[in-house]
């Protein structure tokens, strides 16, 4: 039988991503409780370098953020960002005037097009117990007829997303059609918004003491899964540890068998986009003329400006999940 494990390789931070995706990060922090103003209830002032806190040895960092956890406004342009939220929560802001509080398994897909800033702030809403954070970001890259795109601004509620609960498995569908269960539509410009190119996002958590069989896709994308939690599962011969990823064939369907623990796994698949790739920071386009061109644009424009009053915005703390639209729409779960 054919080996379906064409690479391992150690997670780093940012993980290790194929065509079409540019990269993902992984966030797992472990935050105290809160300290009545969303920030956390313990010390700021030993050994944190605030502004830039991210010391992989602490149980939580603080990003960017000075009293509350996160990253304040920064801007994007000419990729879309995927943002699933499995524990704790979220506040987005934008140079759009959307707005919104997600989390609990709530997802955000943002196409940044021809540019937008955004703020994304992990307000630490509890103060009786802990707040915990699990958060994916996915940098699905835009083809170069999407690159100067209209930003759009888009909220998959966790009850809306489908989860498959199968005998040994259960998966959620971020993206991508999984053997029959379609996801919710993707943002309109995305290189996932045609079914052909087959871009896949899947979470997906394998029981323990079990086997799971991935069902193979089309030979022309890439796949690679992400194996962030657990112990060590076997693929074939292939002995694999937690904290790999795992560069698979598509056209194999693919058993796994698990260890002592459940395993957890983020997947994701595409059709490459094959564009040549400039990135400067939160910029990525097809040339560095272009790169240039977009730096200058947002030196004069700002993407819109900041109509908000502070470049680290938080909502208010006892306000529920919500997402504010850039046409005034307002939902409220």
């Amino acid at each position: 039988m054919k080996n379906p494990v064409l690479q391992t390789f150690p997670l780093s931070t940012p993980w290790q991503t194929l065509d079409p995706f540019l990269f993902s990060v992984y966030h797992l922090d472990h935050f105290p409780k809160g300290n009545g103003e969303m920030g956390p209830d313990e010390s700021l002032l030993k050994g944190r370098n605030l502004g830039s806190d991210f010391n992989p040895n602490e149980k939580w960092r603080m990003y960017h953020g000075q009293t509350i956890p996160g990253f304040p406004s920064h801007p994007h342009c000419g990729f879309e960002t995927i943002t699933i939220v499995n524990k704790g929560f979220c506040d987005h802001s934008d140079s759009l005037g959307a707005a919104g509080r997600f989390g609990q398994g709530d997802v955000q897909w943002m196409t940044a097009g021809r540019g937008v800033q955004h703020s994304e702030m992990f307000p630490l809403l509890k103060d009786e117990e802990e707040n915990p954070l699990e958060l994916f970001q996915i940098w699905l890259n835009l083809p170069k007829a999407g690159k100067f795109v209209a930003p759009h601004f888009k909220m998959l509620w966790n009850e809306d997303i489908p989860i498959v609960e199968e005998e040994n498995a259960k998966i959620k569908v971020v993206a991508g059609t999984y053997k029959n269960v379609a996801p919710i539509s993707p943002a309109p410009d995305s290189w996932a918004a045609s079914p052909e190119n087959e871009v896949a996002v899947w979470n997906l958590h394998v029981h323990k003491g079990s086997e799971y069989m991935l069902p193979k896709a089309n030979k022309s994308v890439n796949r690679v899964l992400y194996f962030y939690e657990g112990s060590e599962i076997h693929i074939g011969d292939n002995k694999i540890n937690p904290n790999f990823g795992i560069v698979l064939d598509p056209s194999e369907a693919v058993g796994i068998k698990t260890g002592s623990e459940t395993a957890h796994f983020m997947l994701l698949q595409g059709k490459p986009i094959g564009d040549p790739v400039a990135k400067y920071g939160p910029f990525v386009m097809n040339t560095q003329a272009e790169i240039q061109k977009v730096m200058e644009e947002y030196r004069l424009t700002q993407f819109g400006g900041w109509p908000w009053p502070h470049p680290d915005n938080v909502h208010d703390k006892n306000r529920g999940r919500f997402a504010l639209y850039p046409d005034g729409k307002l939902v409220e779960k």
